[in-house]
């Protein structure tokens, strides 16, 4: 069969009009790389963060470090760890059901909408394209117009529940200076909390929608001085979005580790203060 006689009622690449081009790519370079790193890694991420979501168990430690992976903790399971629920526990205690469930659905949202996430797994799950200059082996491509990738647009909305989320970390992390026994103490683990809740924040303010709210509209910046400014900042953050996108998730999954760790008794939290 011919190029020609192949190329007959075909879609995308290989439309009528289109190149004839018999290998599947020209590139003779790993381009396969990018994608493969890719998806692995989001890969060890969900599979990880799942795990410990239904483990519900050795998220509280020292009687002050809650991981991010249970905040808040509003189960009726979180009793199981006195001081772990800092926001009262109304969810029935269910093994299909984290601790967090209240919280864990909007992240999870404003993750799988985020612009960058979007690319990463386009490209690696998707393959839409899987790189440049490397055929889709989609016929059809109807990008973000029809479900359930059209639910894509909602990234906006759940931008202000991760913000929400955020400051209940960032609650968290500040809550944990105080031992219920010993007042004021700082150990590592505050250390490891602060530093989470810092990356998570520069994660959530370099997002498009939080530049949008800050400057989007606009047609006359020097009449609104103060937003501005606010652009201009998070602006110079978005051009690192990338970076913390990917940054975030490995201090969630540390920080995750070194509460448990400490939780199990596997290791103790070192004292600087108290």
């Amino acid at each position: 069969m011919t190029a020609t006689a192949r190329r007959v009622g075909a879609r995308g690449v290989d439309a009528p009009g289109r190149a004839a081009v018999g290998a599947r790519t020209l590139r003779t370079d790993r381009w396969w790389l990018a994608p493969a790193a890719t998806a692995a890694g989001l890969l060890v991420f969900v599979v990880y963060a799942t795990a410990r979501a239904f483990e519900q168990a050795y998220f509280f430690a020292d009687e002050r470090y809650l991981t991010p992976f249970y905040s808040p903790c509003v189960s009726l399971g979180c009793a199981s760890a006195p001081g772990s629920s800092h926001f009262g526990m109304f969810l029935p205690d269910n093994p299909l059901i984290p601790y967090a469930a209240l919280s864990l659905p909007f992240l999870l949202g404003f993750r799988l909408t985020c612009y960058y996430y979007r690319k990463a797994y386009y490209r690696s799950f998707w393959l839409a394209p899987a790189a440049c200059a490397v055929p889709e082996p989609h016929a059809r491509q109807t990008g973000e117009t029809r479900f359930p990738l059209i639910l894509q647009n909602a990234h906006r909305y759940f931008f202000y529940f991760a913000v929400l989320v955020s400051l209940v970390n960032t609650y968290d992390a500040l809550v944990a200076f105080r031992h219920p026994d010993d007042g004021f103490v700082v150990g590592v683990g505050n250390l490891v909390l602060l530093a989470n809740v810092a990356l998570l924040w520069c994660y959530t303010a370099s997002c498009h929608s939080c530049r949008h709210v800050m400057g989007g509209r606009l047609t006359h910046f020097s009449k609104h001085p103060v937003r501005y400014w606010f652009w201009t900042r998070i602006s110079a953050l978005n051009t690192r979005h990338m970076f913390f996108a990917w940054i975030t998730l490995a201090s969630l999954i540390l920080t995750d580790l070194y509460v448990t760790l400490v939780a199990r008794g596997t290791i103790v939290d070192l004292r600087l203060i108290g």
